[in-house]
């Protein structure tokens, strides 16, 4: 459980959709004034050296962040200002740091992470304000523990590392819960494509739960048959109601600049309906 380390896929083709997907929620919160509350529950470093042994070892973010045209990208402009003078000085920020540069006065982050070094990195670089708490602590626990928010609004980012194949059925129980303690909280599930059957059974059973509004949206960057991780996607719990559209008209051409092969696709499922 303790042993993932981001630093060796931090910017890769999953960060491209789980980010983008990330502000474009963060942004439609912000619509209204009222502060909402940001839950990441495997919040990782905040930041990551993209010249690091780790992530020369694997490359990824040559084929992910490093690989976009971003001028020739609608619908990624907010996305690249967050990103740009960073990839300049070849770092990449993670999640809780790509939000906590979006929070306003009143907005508040929770980040949970059990790794000891990650979590001594993840305070040097994201408890630097005071809307902003890091939490050693088991993150599925600690987002039961803080719904329903005192703000009544909240965005959660359940993003766990699958080392543990139970987490495809246990992050369906977390989704579940969460949506039972707190009916209108926005979520995300990120999960990984490596093996498609494991995926499908996640689809099933999220199916079969009380939840309302649940689409999923995933990027492929090779034919699921390929070695390693194809693709990633997310399952949006109460999504912005035109998310999905942005989706369909960003993410095709993404998905031809990322591609590894022909094979490459995107997906927009309705698991479940409002």
């Amino acid at each position: 459980m303790l042993s993932y380390q981001h630093q060796y896929h931090a910017g890769n083709h999953a960060d491209v959709l789980k980010h983008w997907l990330l502000i474009e929620c963060v942004k439609y919160l912000q619509k209204k004034d009222k502060p909402f509350d940001y839950i990441d529950t495997h919040a990782g470093a905040g930041m990551y050296g993209l010249n690091s042994v780790e992530a020369l070892k694997t490359g990824e973010s040559r084929a992910g962040v490093l690989k976009l045209d971003w001028p020739n990208l609608k619908g990624f402009e907010e996305y690249h200002a967050l990103v740009a003078k960073d990839l300049a000085q070849a770092r990449y920020p993670g999640s809780p740091e790509l939000v906590n540069r979006l929070l306003r006065e009143g907005d508040h982050s929770w980040l949970f992470e059990l790794h000891p070094q990650t979590l001594q990195e993840l305070q040097r670089h994201c408890q630097t304000q005071r809307k902003t708490y890091v939490k050693q602590q088991d993150g599925f626990q600690g987002l039961l523990s803080l719904l329903p928010t005192k703000s009544r609004r909240a965005l959660v980012l359940i993003d766990p590392s699958y080392e543990i194949k139970s987490d495809y059925q246990t992050v369906v129980q977390i989704l579940a819960k969460a949506y039972q303690k707190m009916p209108q909280v926005m979520a995300l599930l990120w999960y990984p494509v490596v093996d498609r059957s494991f995926i499908s059974a996640m689809e099933r059973e999220i199916k079969k739960t009380a939840m309302r509004n649940v689409q999923l949206f995933e990027l492929c960057v090779a034919a699921d048959e390929a070695k390693g991780m194809t693709g990633s996607g997310l399952i949006a719990l109460n999504p912005p109601w035109l998310l999905a559209e942005s989706f369909e008209r960003v993410i095709p051409a993404v998905a031809k600049m990322l591609a590894q092969s022909e094979s490459h696709q995107w997906r927009w499922v309705e698991l479940i309906p409002e």
